[in-house]
C-alpha cells in the first residue's frame, strides 16, 4: 500500500527448457501478461508492489505518497537480484498499470508477482521472487488446461451514440472558440461477463488477432494495444505515436484507396503533427540524439489503418522507464493540445470516468528497463481483479472505451465511425 516500507526481496531468474505457449501458464481468473508475437512474461501471484489513487489510507498524505518511478527505485534498491539470463524482462519486474487522469477514482498499480515465465527469442525462463524473511517457495510454474469459452453481454454505457455526436459537437465549439487545438473524447460501453470465466480466452483472442500489437492483462485490464508509450533498454529510447485513423476497405481496391486518402489527409496528418510534436517535447530533456521522421507512415492492423511515427534516442541521464512514461503521459494522441486545457475539456464532455482506459500499461525491470503501451483497445474487467467477485455473483462488470482525436473539420458522424472500428477487437473479444 502507498506509504508502506517495501520489502526487501531476493530474485532468482533460471533458464528453462523453451516454453510454446506462455499464455498456458498464466492464472486462468487473474492473468498478469505482457506478450507480442508469443514472445512477453507471464506472472504468477504477488510479494508486494505500490498502489496509488486519490482514495489513500487513513493517515496517509497524497503530498507525502512517492511516484511510481520513485517507488519503483526504492523497492529495486532493496532486491538482491541473481540473473544470470540477462534478457528482457528476466530479474526483478513489476507490471503496472496507472490511470488516465490523476483525478480518476482508479487507482494506479505496480504488482511485483512472486513468479515471472518468460520468453524471448527463443529462449525460456523462470523468475521466482520471495521476501527475504520467507522461505525460497517453489511457486507451481505449469501449464493450467484453459476453461470453457464464454461471451459477455454489452450494451451503450454512460455516453451512446447521440450523446457522443453531441459530445463532439461541443469539443468543435471549444476549437472554434481558441480554447484547445485538438481533444480526444471517448466513449464507453458496459456489459457483464459469467463469474469464473477464464480471462485467459479474452487474451488469446487478441493475441491471436492482432499479433503486432501489445497484448496485456494487468490488475483487470485486458486489451492489444497498437502504440508504444515508450520502450527503455540498455539506454536505448523508443516510442512508436499513432494519430490519425481510417477503416480498412471491404475489399484490395477499396482498402488501397483507404490507406491513400489516410495518408493524404490534411486533417489527419495535422492531428498527428501535435502528436508527435507531444512525445519529443516530454523526452527531450532526458535524451540525446532524439529524431523522428519528418513524415509518418501508414501503418497496417487487421481492421484499420493509423498514421504512424517512430521516435528513436539515447538516455542522457538516469531516468528509468516509468520516469519517461511519467513525462509522456498524456500525449496528445490521448488528451489533446494544449494538454492541460484538453484535459479539463474531457472532464466537462466525458461523464464518465476512464479509469486506466488510455493510460500507461507495462512493466519495469530493476535497472530502469521496460516497455510500456497506451492502454487502448481494452477493458477493465471489475474495478479490481476478476477473481475477486467470483464469490459474490454471477456475473462479472465489464467496461470498455474507445475513442478520436476531434480537430477543426471533425465531423461528429465520422468521429462516431471511429470509434466503433476503434472498438472492434475489444468487443468482437468478447461477445
Amino acid at each position: 500500500m502507498t506509504g508502506s516500507p517495501a520489502p526487501r526481496l531476493v530474485v532468482e531468474t533460471r533458464e528453462i527448457d523453451p516454453i510454446d505457449d506462455l499464455l498456458a501458464y498464466a492464472d486462468p481468473r487473474d492473468p498478469l501478461v505482457w506478450l507480442r508475437r508469443g514472445d512477453g512474461i507471464v506472472g504468477l501471484g504477488s510479494v508486494g508492489g505500490y498502489e496509488h489513487g486519490i482514495h489513500l489510507p487513513p493517515g496517509v498524505d497524497a503530498a507525502d505518497a512517492p511516484s511510481p518511478s520513485e517507488a519503483w527505485r526504492r523497492i529495486a534498491a532493496t532486491a538482491h537480484v541473481d540473473d544470470p539470463v540477462g534478457l528482457p524482462g528476466t530479474g526483478l519486474v513489476a507490471f503496472g498499470t496507472l490511470v488516465f487522469d490523476e483525478r480518476s477514482t482508479a487507482t494506479s498499480r505496480l504488482i511485483v508477482p512472486r513468479a515471472v515465465v518468460g520468453r524471448h527469442a527463443g529462449r525460456s525462463w523462470i523468475t521466482r521472487i520471495r521476501p527475504t524473511y520467507a522461505d525460497l517457495a517453489e511457486p507451481p510454474a505449469q501449464r493450467i488446461p484453459f476453461g470453457a469459452y464464454w461471451s459477455a453481454t454489452l450494451g451503450p454505457g454512460s455516453l451512446d451514440p447521440a450523446g457522443y455526436e453531441d459530445a463532439v459537437r461541443g469539443a468543435l465549439a471549444a476549437i472554434s472558440a481558441g480554447e484547445v487545438e485538438k481533444v480526444v473524447l471517448a466513449r464507453d460501453v458496459v456489459g457483464t461477463l459469467p463469474a469464473g470465466a477464464d480471462l485467459r480466452r479474452l487474451v488469446r483472442s487478441l493475441a491471436d488477432g492482432y499479433p503486432d500489437t501489445w497484448t496485456f492483462a494487468v490488475d483487470g485490464l485486458i486489451g492489444a494495444s497498437p502504440e508504444t508509450l515508450v520502450t527503455v533498454s540498455g539506454g536505448a529510447v523508443t516510442a512508436r505515436v499513432l494519430a490519425g485513423t481510417v477503416a480498412r476497405g471491404a475489399d484490395a481496391d477499396e482498402d488501397a484507396a483507404a490507406s491513400a486518402a489516410l495518408a493524404h489527409s490534411g486533417k489527419d496528418i495535422g492531428e498527428h503533427r501535435y502528436a508527435v510534436r507531444s512525445v519529443l517535447d516530454a523526452l527531450e530533456s532526458h535524451t540525446r540524439g532524439l529524431r523522428a521522421d519528418d513524415e509518418p507512415f501508414v501503418l497496417e492492423l487487421p481492421n484499420l489503418w493509423h498514421l504512424a511515427t517512430d521516435v528513436a534516442g539515447e538516455l542522457a541521464d538516469h531516468a528509468s522507464a516509468l520516469d519517461l512514461v511519467a513525462a509522456l503521459h498524456p500525449t496528445a494522441a490521448v488528451a489533446g493540445t494544449p494538454t492541460p486545457v484538453a484535459l479539463d475539456l474531457i472532464r466537462r464532455l466525458e461523464p464518465f470516468d476512464r479509469g486506466r482506459y488510455a493510460g500507461p500499461v507495462g512493466w519495469i525491470d530493476a535497472a530502469g528497463n521496460g516497455e510500456w503501451a497506451i492502454a487502448l483497445r481494452c477493458a477493465q474487467i471489475g474495478a479490481a481483479p476478476a477473481h475477486r467477485y467470483a464469490a459474490f455473483s454471477d456475473t462479472i462488470p465489464v467496461v470498455a472505451h474507445a475513442g478520436a482525436g476531434i480537430v477543426a473539420g471533425s465531423d461528429p458522424e465520422t468521429e462516431l465511425l471511429e470509434t466503433r472500428v476503434k472498438f472492434r477487437p475489444i468487443v468482437d473479444a468478447l461477445a
